[in-house]
């Protein structure tokens, strides 16, 4: 079996030059090969001399290498993670709390937000197919998760009380309307606040739960930067307890604050990202309530409303 054994030799300029020699079979004699060694025209003799001292623990650096080898095994995190002092676990868990909260807002946003478009799309292809402003009212269709359709139904039901007197839809609702007077402009204007407040609704309903994504975007980063100063702050007050400042000492400690910032990284980009596209999403979806409110009104004022005397709509 192949072993190594490590040679000192003395430079004479502060430089100690480590070398290694292999031991085989029955020849266990070596010689230290004390030639000056240089890397792009530097001397390498201080990173051998650290490396073969760390191996032989025949320093003070040698201390290292346990922490070093955990390290290298569990990876960087995990490593700063069980370096961690209790206050920095504690904000990693109120950030890893904040990121379940963040994830899911963003996926039931995003599929609320697919839906509404691929509802809205439905709606619109029905309604401007119908001659009638209020056949989809009439034949009781339903489009959930539509915000449109919410604002038509707001609508509908406010027209139909001015036209009808009530808003039940029967097997006569058609019969009765062909005969209805039409509206005056002033409760057609009671119709159009029926619809600017299914307007209001709907982007409440958009918008609900984006205070989430918002505080994880703003308040992450800072959450982690308070555990990392935390951190920093004992790591130099147990220095200063020691009465030696090495760093041995600090590294670990160090390590251990730095992963809250890095955390609270984690925990706001992906919400940065995710709040950026839902809130444009969102104002498009509102925008377009916005217009079809408009034409609706348009519509509903053009076949149903008497600028003149009140008369009989024809059909």
């Amino acid at each position: 079996m192949r072993q190594a054994i490590y040679n000192a030799c003395d430079l004479g300029d502060g430089h100690t030059l480590w070398d290694s020699c292999d031991l085989w079979g029955p020849n266990r004699s070596c010689s230290a090969n004390c030639e000056r060694r240089t890397v792009n025209g530097e001397p390498s003799l201080r990173v051998l001399d650290f490396l073969a001292r760390l191996a032989i623990n025949d320093a003070p650096e040698a201390v290292l290498a346990p922490n070093l080898l955990l390290a290298i095994q569990s990876g960087g995190i995990l490593y700063a993670f069980t370096e961690a002092t209790l206050e920095g676990k504690l904000v990693l868990a109120v950030l890893f709390i904040a990121s379940i909260f963040s994830w899911s807002v963003m996926i039931t946003k995003m599929r609320i937000v697919q839906l509404a478009r691929k509802q809205n799309e439905r709606f619109l292809q029905r309604f401007r197919a119908e001659r009638q402003p209020l056949r989809i009212y009439e034949s009781q269709g339903r489009f959930d998760g539509s915000p449109l359709f919410s604002i038509y139904r707001a609508g509908c039901r406010e027209l139909t009380l001015h036209l009808l007197g009530a808003t039940e839809v029967d097997e006569t609702f058609r019969a009765r309307l062909e005969v209805a007077e039409r509206i005056t402009p002033s409760q057609m204007n009671v119709v159009t606040s029926a619809m600017e407040r299914a307007v209001g609704e709907s982007a409440l309903r958009l918008e609900a739960q984006m205070i989430l994504l918002a505080t994880a975007v703003s308040g992450a980063p800072f959450l982690g930067l308070l555990g990392t100063v935390w951190g920093v702050m004992d790591t130099f007050t147990g220095v200063a307890l020691a009465g030696s400042a090495s760093l041995q000492a600090m590294a670990p400690g160090v390590s251990g604050a730095l992963v809250t910032t890095v955390t609270g990284l984690l925990v706001a980009i992906p919400a940065m990202f995710g709040y950026n596209f839902l809130v444009t999403s969102i104002r498009s979806l509102i925008v377009q309530t916005d217009n079809f409110a408009a034409e609706l009104a348009s519509e509903f004022e053009h076949k149903y409303v008497n600028h003149g005397s009140r008369s009989v709509f024809a059909k």
